[in-house]
């Protein structure tokens, strides 16, 4: 059944305008045909990436490496992953190298029948480029044989020194750039130990001085401590952040114990100084002002240090005894008390009065304001020589070494003054000469 688009009345009228219609549409239509058909698609060839922008991934692409320096990169090929594929053309390559000159060009024989192309060099096969590679790079397989073939002659050609310096400094800059985005949480991660056991260590150094004013110890005990303390803290996060960056545990262990086995052979002596400093400073034997004598050294403790102790003597040098020595010497500490005893023996007469003679001298002794009252002095008869009787007296006076000598001097001359004044003789020493033959000696008149 037709339907006409015209009205009924004027059917001859549309016939002639489907006529026109009909006439303009042949004569536009072949130009528009033509114009499609001079516009046709032209495909499109990409190049190959550079290696910057291929992914370095071991199951998609990897490296090939000439002297060091990347040249291009491959994808894998059935069951070898890229890595393999790339290590087996590397080994290759370094064989050439090695063995061969390479004045020769890397030639590509094409393989139509199969498919493939071989890059070969001094009748030796390098590498072969199949299908897959021609897919992954978007390139037919003879033209990205040839433009693998040109970048691995280029990179055959030995570079100037400078070049080849600036070459393998970009490629080692490169392999770091690459290594530490990988490694970028983990270096993060350690910053962030390393940044929270810093203020956790000196969060323990400023509460351990702050509790440490109470302890009955002195500031250098204190010091120590907190820095031991200090130092700890330091150690566990340093240990926990070489974890964070992959370290195992067992095995960083067993390094610092094999280390510190090693380190405690080489310096015995000087780490035994540091840890007899510690022992030292514990248990505490002497504090500094303290006047001791060590081995063959009387002074004043001046300094104690983890490896040294430091004494002034009395005429005024200064000796540094190493704490290993300290530590295992016998120690007398004079001033470890306030108050220490002094005594003086001299000899009086026979026929003296001896309870006299002791009034006499405490006495005497109890007169002088350097002489302690208590504990009492004490005169004691100590030995009945030849030709005195020998009495000592002991007092108790200032452990320092300047008021000791003073009040020794002093209690002597007292005790001096006051025998002369009782008049009580303190005779010397009585030698008696005895001849066993009298010689006669006769008087002769001249």
């Amino acid at each position: 059944m037709m339907v006409s688009l015209f009205p009924k009345g004027n059917s001859r009228f549309g016939s002639r305008q489907l006529l026109v219609i009909l006439i303009l549409l042949s004569l536009i239509l072949p130009i528009q045909t033509g114009r499609t058909q001079e516009i046709s698609p032209t495909p499109v060839i990409s190049q190959p990436s550079p290696p910057e922008q291929t992914p370095t991934n071991g199951l998609f692409f990897a490296d090939i490496i000439v002297r060091g320096k990347p040249v291009f990169q491959v994808g894998s090929l059935g069951e070898l992953s890229a890595t393999q594929r790339a290590e087996i053309i590397n080994r290759r390559i370094a064989s050439i190298l090695v063995r061969s000159q390479t004045d020769s060009q890397v030639s590509l024989v094409p393989d139509p029948q199969r498919g493939i192309a071989t890059l070969q060099m001094n009748n030796r096969v390098v590498m072969t480029v199949t299908r897959q590679d021609a897919e992954d790079f978007n390139l037919d397989v003879e033209t990205l044989g040839q433009w693998w073939a040109k970048q691995l002659n280029q990179a055959f050609e030995q570079p100037p020194l400078v070049i080849d310096v600036g070459q393998r400094l970009f490629s080692t800059l490169r392999k770091f750039q690459q290594e530490t985005i990988d490694n970028l949480p983990s270096f993060l991660g350690m910053l962030l130990v390393v940044i929270t056991t810093g203020l956790i260590a000196a969060s323990m150094r400023h509460v351990t001085l702050t509790g440490a004013q109470h302890w009955e110890v002195d500031r250098n005990s204190k010091i120590l401590v907190s820095r031991l303390v200090y130092g700890l803290v330091w150690v566990i996060g340093a240990i926990v952040a070489l974890g964070v960056l992959g370290l195992d545990f067992a095995t960083l262990l067993g390094t610092l114990g094999l280390t510190s086995v090693a380190i405690g052979f080489s310096l015995k002596d000087i780490l035994s100084n540091y840890f007899s400093g510690v022992v030292l400073l514990v248990s505490r034997p002497f504090r500094l002002g303290d006047q001791i004598v060590i081995q063959d050294f009387e002074g004043t403790v001046t300094q104690i240090q983890l490896r040294a102790t430091t004494v002034k003597t009395y005429d005024g040098r200064v000796v540094y005894i190493p704490n290993q020595a300290v530590f295992s010497a016998i120690i007398i500490n004079n001033t470890a008390s306030n108050i220490r005893r002094n005594s003086i023996t001299f000899g009086i007469d026979y026929k003296a009065d001896i309870t006299k003679v002791k009034e006499v001298i405490n006495d005497a002794v109890l007169s002088l304001p350097e002489i302690e009252k208590e504990p009492k002095p004490d005169i004691l008869v100590r030995q009945l020589a030849p030709s005195t009787v020998n009495i000592e007296v002991r007092c108790w006076v200032n452990s320092r070494r300047l008021p000791f000598l003073e009040a020794t001097s002093l209690m002597a001359q007292a005790i001096k003054e006051a025998l002369e004044e009782a008049e009580i003789n303190m005779p010397t020493d009585i030698y008696t000469l005895k001849f066993s033959d009298m010689l006669t000696i006769s008087e002769q008149k001249p």
